[in-house]
């Protein structure tokens, strides 16, 4: 049978890194089973950044020969729509396209109104749309096209340690260490309950970490040598961070957005909490006591049970890419 050749379309604007690293841990899980799989970056911002980019895109597909272009939030779907020359086009929709940018408790902006619409236009015109989560899910109303599938997580990369000591991370191996792992100056990550609900236990041994941008490969070790991941986000598709913490069985507290409440289920040292700072604070201390008395979780299990490796995952994607072609 004929290799599958796939073009993944997605933004390349970002300062940090060339593709979104959990959009190239895909491709490469794909390409581990045997898909041969291109990137294009998308270099322009907006609407119409990425309509030009969609031109540029059809002068570079002239005299290429994909099955399928995959593009990764409903802006690259767009150009990847203007650019295919009758290439099936898949769509993942990536969280904020579909439910907003969330600024508070149900606070939306404006401008995330516009591409919540534009999310809405583009369903007609793709092939197939497949969402992270069930509360994405339910913003496709062409049925037909729609697929749930997560992210995988590379169960190879993270996964528990002992080796990672807390002087390597230059921690202090007296101190017990939450971690935020978002951009806190992102409002919809909502750092400040963070921070507020570590202040409100008062307790001198326990900090607050936030090592924020750091390279992809160097989040396992800060999994491995925290006590808690804390995720306090307003809203969340399915947030990719929950995913990898329960593979390296980290301990979590997380506010019940996107599908962490799946994903967590009811592993012990997991908690789920509401947006108030007295509640967070308290899921933190439990989520403290769990790491004292029992070290880790077993979130790992629960991950593999639900299958969102990357290798279950890749099955899913290569199934839709042959159904789409």
């Amino acid at each position: 049978m004929k290799k599958l050749k796939i073009l993944f379309v997605c933004s390349g604007n970002s300062k940090d890194y060339d593709i979104a690293p959990f959009i190239k841990v895909q491709g490469e899980s794909l390409k581990k089973s045997k898909v041969e799989v291109d990137y294009y970056p998308i270099i322009g911002k907006g609407l119409w950044g990425y309509i030009k980019a969609g031109t540029r895109l059809r002068r570079f597909l002239k005299d290429k020969n994909y099955d399928v272009i995959h593009a990764h939030f409903s802006l690259s779907g767009w150009a990847a729509i203007i650019g295919s020359r009758n290439t099936p086009v898949v769509l993942s929709l990536m969280g904020d396209d579909a439910q907003g940018d969330h600024v508070g408790v149900d606070k939306i902006t404006l401008k995330s109104r516009i591409f919540m619409f534009s999310t809405k236009l583009i369903q007609p015109f793709v092939d197939i749309i497949i969402s992270k989560s069930q509360n994405l899910e339910k913003h496709v109303y062409l049925k037909h096209k729609s697929f749930l599938i997560p992210n995988g997580i590379d169960t190879d990369r993270f996964k528990p340690s002992t080796r990672i000591q807390k002087q390597e991370l230059g921690l202090d191996s007296c101190q017990k260490y939450v971690l935020f792992l978002g951009n806190k100056s992102r409002i919809g990550k909502n750092f400040p309950l963070a921070q507020k609900a570590v202040s409100y236990l008062n307790l001198p041994d326990v900090e607050l970490i936030n090592p924020f941008p750091i390279p992809h490969n160097d989040i396992p070790k800060y999994l491995n040598a925290v006590n808690v991941l804390v995720v306090p986000s307003y809203m969340e598709g399915s947030p990719n961070v929950v995913k990898e913490a329960m593979a390296c069985n980290c301990p979590i507290v997380a506010t019940d957005v996107g599908d962490v409440k799946w994903v967590i289920g009811g592993t012990e040292g997991c908690f789920l909490s509401s947006f108030e700072i007295t509640d967070f604070g308290e899921k933190i201390r439990l989520a403290l006591d769990f790491s004292e008395k029992k070290g880790r979780t077993n979130g790992r299990q629960r991950i593999i049970q639900l299958g969102l490796d990357t290798n279950t995952i890749a099955k899913k994607l290569i199934d839709i890419y042959k159904h789409v072609i």
